[in-house]
């Protein structure tokens, strides 16, 4: 099933503020959050979506002719394409009674998998949400990622130990949940972090064999503070919007991000990211894959783990065509001569 197919019958299932569009750009979300909205204004999220559009691509097809191989080495791992399932947390807050956050996370988790890819999971203030999917995780033989929010350094470490119960691909923070204002004056806290503490838990990962990474960097110097760390990876985000208003589009930053750390480290990109064109556009600008959130929350709700699994599939073909219509046989191939500029 193509993803408007799934948004129209995820529609009116989705909470009080998703709309379920069949383009999922951020207008109709506006400013709602609760909800998947954005802050402020609420048009980083539009903002997100409209900077991948605003890149064309090069037509080349005189070359010997091979089926495009989107497959992608990452963090010892094969993936199938180069698209990852970003994290929710609080699922239900947001997005209705549908699913709470064990089963959508059992839904996205085994959705990827058997895509040959991969879910990242949420957080929240409930401790039971990561212990929760740590047994999908493992139950999956490590397919996942655990999202760990910048809580005080005693519950991170906690939370740290039971996701690494799991043996998960990686182990992420997303550093910038530290201004989401459903955050603010809970407990446990979560706050901002410095290098000397993210390097403690990056320490506490590479101890088990895990890689760490930090999602949430918007800028060169965040990149080497990331680096400095001890970081794996990092994930150009600006948490569509939800953290900060008035920030960059990820793809404005991504160009420059890519090359400052290149070589040294793993770049991720997610936001506003909606199809394998866009996945072509950030390859292309330097990320090594991308991660889609929004989208896969309105394919579950219009077709559960095979609506999920049909809109990775959709995202593969998608990102295939546009390989071999540009002259990329591999991964590796792409680069920003096939974007016009």
């Amino acid at each position: 099933m193509l993803y408007r197919e799934l948004a129209e019958r995820a529609r009116g299932k989705t909470g009080a503020w998703c709309k379920a569009c069949p383009v999922c750009d951020g207008r109709a979300c506006g400013a709602h959050v609760p909800g998947p909205g954005a802050k402020g204004t609420g048009t980083v999220a539009v903002r997100n979506y409209q900077a991948w559009e605003e890149w064309r691509v090069n037509l080349d097809t005189i070359r010997p002719y091979a089926e495009a191989d989107t497959s992608l080495e990452l963090f010892g791992r094969t993936l199938s394409l180069p698209v990852m399932v970003g994290p929710v947390g609080d699922v239900r807050r947001h997005y209705g009674e549908l699913f709470d956050d064990v089963s959508y996370n059992r839904c996205v988790l085994s959705a990827a998998a058997a895509q040959g890819t991969v879910a990242w999971t949420g957080d929240g203030l409930e401790g039971s949400i990561v212990a929760n999917a740590t047994q999908v995780i493992a139950s999956l033989g490590g397919c996942g990622v655990e999202t760990i929010k910048p809580w005080a350094m005693d519950v991170v470490r906690e939370r740290v130990g039971v996701a690494l119960g799991a043996h998960p691909l990686a182990i992420a923070m997303d550093i910038d949940a530290a201004g989401l204002p459903f955050l603010k004056g809970q407990n446990p806290p979560a706050g901002s972090k410095t290098v000397e503490q993210l390097a403690e838990v990056a320490e506490q990962c590479h101890e088990a064999g895990t890689p760490f990474v930090l999602k949430g960097i918007m800028t060169v110097r965040g990149a080497l503070k990331a680096l400095d760390a001890g970081a794996d990876a990092i994930v150009v985000s600006n948490h569509g919007g939800r953290v900060l208003d008035g920030v960059p589009a990820t793809a404005e930053v991504l160009p420059g991000i890519a090359e400052a750390v290149a070589g040294r480290m793993s770049v991720l990109v997610d936001g506003g990211i909606r199809s394998g064109l866009d996945v072509f556009r950030a390859l292309a600008l330097g990320a090594d894959a991308a991660l889609v959130c929004r989208p896969v929350v309105v394919a579950a709700h219009g077709g559960g783990q095979q609506g999920v699994e049909d809109y990775l599939a959709q995202l593969r073909s998608e990102l295939a065509d546009t390989m071999e219509m540009c002259g990329a046989a591999t991964l590796a191939d792409v680069g920003r001569e096939m974007l016009f500029s």
